[in-house]
């Protein structure tokens, strides 16, 4: 009876063992064919999102490849759901967390798969959350080529650079010249594709970030040395438009001083307003004057207002942000707006702000971000931070930018699993 007892109890125990296998596994199915949905859905997005902004008419006729939000839902939808159920996940539930914005970007995606364990259907839950976003650290002029910076460049001891920035080292080597110092420069601008070959081999994203996140891929980022010069760099750097980047590289330093958005990639080369069809034609000239006074494309501060408020000069949050430009309390006293819901004065102090971001970061995406989650937050990981609200916004700037011709939508944003 003891063995027969013992091999009941073997038996059992296999019984049970394969059921929660078989738990086991069907629960990791389901939220395999959850994260392929969500992603699927985020291709669809990347993949449509630029007709968002296409004009609806041109030349009095439909435009075939405008595209209206719920017809872009509906896409996005479908791809979410025919890759669940192609994954054994039919009937899966799609939704939009930032639905109510212009042009959502975030696809979230609950599914459901059964298992029967000794005669009781178990139902296995998975969900998943993607989104479309910039890639951190992204400059504006990585949005043409898929490469970075596509301007023309200046070589320093045999590195490439934006001419500006070769400008200013010029003049910083001659300083440290004169203090006894010879400044050398490692490394400039690097594409995406020198960027992945250092990553493959030092993936570290505290030393070397992946390709596409890297701030030398603007043509601002110089690192110099020699060691013996990193005190003389961290005392004198900033006189000459250099900031140390991060606390950790004392020889990674980025040019910051040029704020104007045609300097980094936006607004056009001829020195045109670019402003913007969406804009409507009461706030057109203040967003001129404030483009023209602060150093900052037309076509930035109205895509910024689009969003922020849809130009509504009463807007409030419930954060607690006011007027047309969403200023909180505290921004608005520093930049010397007494009164944010007059518009005009509202766009002049949120160009200023605009320059001051620019000229810390030197980038138009990443002075978005800092516009949204505060400079610090940027300023800690030299990226736009990974808040679904600031990743979203920056996202959708770009996107009205693109409607615009101001900067190719969808091409410059990637495609992430966040949940």
């Amino acid at each position: 009876m003891l063995v027969v007892g013992g091999l009941l109890a073997v038996v059992l125990g296999a019984l049970i063992l394969g059921a929660v296998a078989r738990a086991m596994g069907t629960r990791d199915a389901a939220q395999r064919a959850a994260d392929l949905a969500a992603l699927s859905g985020a291709r669809a997005m990347q993949a449509a999102y630029g007709r968002l902004f296409e004009p609806a008419v041109i030349g009095g006729r439909a435009n075939p490849r405008h595209l209206e939000k719920e017809a872009y839902l509906g896409l996005v939808r479908g791809a979410a759901v025919r890759v669940a159920s192609e994954n054994h996940a039919p009937g899966a539930e799609v939704s939009f967390p930032d639905a109510p914005t212009l042009a959502p970007v975030r696809v979230r995606v609950v599914v459901e798969r059964r298992v029967k364990i000794a005669g009781e259907v178990l139902r296995m839950h998975a969900d998943a959350e993607a989104e479309l976003a910039p890639p951190s650290g992204m400059d504006p002029a990585a949005l043409t080529g898929g490469g970075g910076y596509d301007g023309p460049l200046a070589y320093r001891q045999g590195e490439p650079m934006r001419p500006d920035v070769a400008q200013a080292f010029d003049r910083m080597a001659a300083a440290a010249r004169r203090d006894g110092l010879h400044l050398v420069i490692s490394s400039g601008f690097r594409s995406d594709a020198e960027q992945a070959v250092l990553f493959a081999r030092h993936p570290d994203p505290k030393w070397v970030a992946p390709p596409g996140e890297s701030l030398h891929r603007n043509a601002t980022e110089l690192d110099v040395g020699p060691r013996s010069a990193y005190g003389w760099l961290a005392a004198n750097a900033g006189r000459f438009g250099f900031v140390q980047r991060y606390a950790w590289e004392p020889w990674h330093y980025g040019y910051i001083r040029a704020a104007g958005t045609r300097s980094v990639g936006y607004g056009p080369a001829d020195g045109r307003s670019g402003m913007p069809t969406f804009v409507p034609a009461r706030f057109a000239p203040a967003i001129s004057r404030a483009a023209q006074r602060w150093n900052v494309g037309a076509a930035v501060l109205g895509a910024q207002l689009y969003v922020e408020s849809n130009f509504n000069p009463f807007a409030r949050s419930p954060a607690g942000a006011q007027g047309i430009a969403q200023f909180m309390p505290g921004t608005a006293r520093a930049y010397g707006l007494h009164n944010p819901f007059d518009a005009t004065t509202a766009i002049d102090a949120q160009a200023h702000l605009m320059h001051d971001l620019l000229r810390q970061f030197g980038s138009v995406p990443l002075a978005l971000a800092a516009y949204n989650a505060g400079p610090n937050p940027v300023a800690t990981c030299g990226c736009i931070p990974p808040y679904p609200e600031t990743r979203g916004y920056v996202a959708r700037i770009i996107g009205l930018l693109g409607g615009a011709g101001q900067a190719p939508a969808g091409g410059g944003l990637a495609v992430r699993l966040v949940r």
